[in-house]
């Protein structure tokens, strides 16, 4: 993939990229909405790796026993353990391993109790321990459905749910990178097969014998994390390039704290699937009034309302300047939080919600808080960039939004003058984080450093994850670096 430009003042480029990615038109299914063409592998890959456990759900981890050094560096995340929550109010910025890098003999091939199917212009996602699947694409939602006769056999969930007089037989392998199929049906269409790629947190990597040169980097960052004291502190780092043959690793990736402004970013890719889908455009402009004002971060606050601003501007605003108006405009305009969750459970992110407006303060005393975790910041980063999520285009224009980031104390400051990032921070008095792209030629990685705790210290503690990373991926040595 090409490393995006930043955007344009002016969405009419991006228009033109969506015209060239929208040549085919689809069936009845997503009518009056193009179908939209994204880069699929066709093939099972072979994995020669370790079983993975599913990621954390629950809130609370007690700020005393400090984070949980363990490393898993392979295909599978750590064992699930719950994150730091903190008592501030919003005030939106919005176990080392004892042989670190040492992978355990494989015994089977992984498979994962969640997965999903991506197929264009929607998301088919099954729980297999559940024996729940949702269907979610350009022509509607059914919500999570129960399935209580799904077959599980030989790492492949299957089965067939009606809703509202539509039908979903399905056949989902639950290994990533593999090849499923969904075959939906109604009264009054004829069926319509869905072949897509099986997408799972995280995904298996394409060379198992490459991936295992990314391992010594876990036991790197857990010394970071273990150092960090005052911050539980959590890293997952995943080869987008191919050197490392798309390798996933995580040190404490199931760490959920206060999500901050990193929560934007799911904001943002709701709204460009529906642009996506045919069913909004960037020009679309809305209506902001003076109720709509918040402060801390951005830019709209210091201008005069009412006015119409496009989504476009909203947009990228909402990344740029990590602009909280144009966060709670847009959460408004896309009717609320229900969409954006429904979006994280399509991809099956279970440490990630989205539960109250930036700078709503009212809320966080009741406890209401959005929340993430550095492998559901990746399972994002890495289903945006492998146009699984997103088509072509309007991952470019995302990225590029990303790459304009003008909030940049962390990632871009540990690292040497000139080194391209595209990322997107996130602060609390009591969380600091960074993520995004690393976009070195060459070694495209995606990144997700979070901590919970002070700012100030986690804003160095995040800093100190950047450059061990970027140390790594230039050293000539294939990042054996020595200590």
């Amino acid at each position: 993939m090409a490393v995006p430009a930043a955007p344009s003042a002016s969405p009419a480029s991006y228009r033109a990229n969506v015209r060239k990615s929208d040549k085919k038109r689809s069936s009845s299914l997503f009518a009056p909405y193009p179908r939209v063409p994204l880069r699929w592998l066709a093939t099972t890959v072979a994995l020669v790796v370790v079983a993975t456990t599913g990621p954390a759900t629950a809130d609370g981890l007690d700020p005393a026993t400090g984070p949980d050094h363990r490393t898993t560096p392979g295909y599978g995340t750590e064992p699930a353990h719950d994150g730091p929550t903190g008592d501030d109010g919003p005030v939106d910025e919005d176990g080392r391993s004892d042989e670190p890098g040492v992978e355990p003999a494989p015994e089977r091939a992984p498979t994962s109790e969640v997965s999903w199917l991506s197929f264009p212009g929607g998301a088919f996602a099954v729980d297999s321990l559940g024996h729940t699947v949702r269907y979610r694409a350009c022509d509607g939602d059914t919500g999570r459905v129960a399935d209580p006769d799904m077959r599980v056999a030989a790492g492949v969930a299957s089965g067939e749910v009606t809703v509202e007089g539509r039908s979903f037989r399905y056949r989902v392998p639950l290994i990533g990178r593999s090849a499923g199929t969904l075959v939906v049906s109604g009264p009054q269409a004829q069926p319509l097969e869905l072949p897509g790629v099986v997408v799972t947190s995280p995904q298996p990597p394409t060379d198992p014998v490459e991936g295992a040169r990314l391992f010594p980097l876990s036991g790197q960052l857990a010394r970071v994390v273990a150092d960090a004291s005052l911050n539980p502190s959590g890293a997952t780092v995943r080869d987008l390039s191919g050197r490392y043959g798309d390798q996933q690793i995580s040190v404490n990736g199931a760490l959920r704290p206060k999500a901050a402004s990193v929560i934007k970013l799911w904001i943002l890719v709701e709204l460009l699937r529906r642009v996506d889908c045919g069913q909004v455009s960037l020009d679309d402009g809305v209506l902001v009034t003076p109720a709509d004002v918040v402060g801390g971060t951005g830019q709209l606050q210091f201008e005069t309302f009412p006015q119409v601003v496009t989504l476009y501007r909203l947009a990228r605003y909402l990344i740029k300047y990590s602009d909280n108006v144009a966060a709670n405009v847009l959460i408004t305009y896309l009717g609320g939080f229900a969409p954006v969750n429904a979006l994280i459970d399509s991809m099956n992110q279970r440490s990630t919600i989205l539960a109250r407006r930036m700078l709503d303060s009212s809320a966080a005393q009741r406890g209401e808080e959005n929340y993430t975790s550095p492998d559901d910041v990746v399972s994002l980063l890495g289903a945006v960039w492998d146009g699984e999520i997103l088509t072509p285009a309007s991952r470019d224009l995302m990225i590029g939004f990303m790459r304009e980031q003008t909030l940049n104390t962390k990632i871009p400051a540990a690292l040497p003058p000139g080194v391209p990032v595209a990322h997107k921070t996130g602060d609390l008095p009591d969380a600091s984080h960074d993520v995004g792209y690393y976009l070195i030629p060459g070694t495209e990685t995606a990144v997700a450093f979070l901590t919970a705790g002070p700012m100030a210290t986690g804003d160095e503690t995040v800093r100190r994850m950047a450059r061990t990373v970027y140390d790594f991926l230039v050293t000539p040595s294939d990042g054996a670096v020595e200590e």
